[in-house]
């Protein structure tokens, strides 16, 4: 990631195999760590990352990720963007309930990645494609437990 110079660098990278895939996840997870993401916050991030990325290439034919490092008021984050000019999403309401499942996924992908991240959003209509916006805020690490 390059040093910040005030403005985001956003990093594009395309999804068109499943070598693209595992691409995606190492750039989330290099991203998530150099912003200071705990463990158990980059492995959430590489989980959604992993499961959009995917739904970009089965659901979409394919398409590109973009990964930009976010400076609000000195709290960091992380958006991840992807994007494809696929079929689109034809009742968004249902893909995002717990337990769809468009092909033979366990159902959880829009609504389980919704669920990693502080902010979600999706852009998209039949015969026009999709893009899925995800942003996590790093958080600070609750305090240790004094015993009593």
């Amino acid at each position: 990631m390059p040093a910040s110079s005030g403005r985001s660098c956003s990093t594009r990278l395309p999804i068109g195999s499943d070598g693209d895939l595992a691409h995606v996840r190492q750039q989330v997870r290099q991203y998530a760590a150099q912003l200071g993401f705990g463990l158990v916050q980059q492995t959430k991030l590489v989980t959604a990352a992993s499961e959009l990325a995917r739904n970009t290439l089965v659901h979409g034919g394919g398409g590109w990720a973009e990964i930009t490092p976010l400076d609000r008021g000195g709290v960091r984050g992380l958006r991840m963007r992807f994007a494809d000019d696929g079929p689109g999403i034809r009742d968004l309401d249902l893909a995002m309930t717990d337990g769809y499942t468009s092909g033979g996924g366990l159902g959880l992908g829009l609504s389980g990645s919704r669920r990693l991240v502080q902010e979600f959003a999706v852009d998209t209509a039949p015969g026009r494609g999709t893009t899925v916006t995800a942003v996590a805020w790093v958080t600070a690490v609750p305090p240790a437990r004094t015993e009593a």
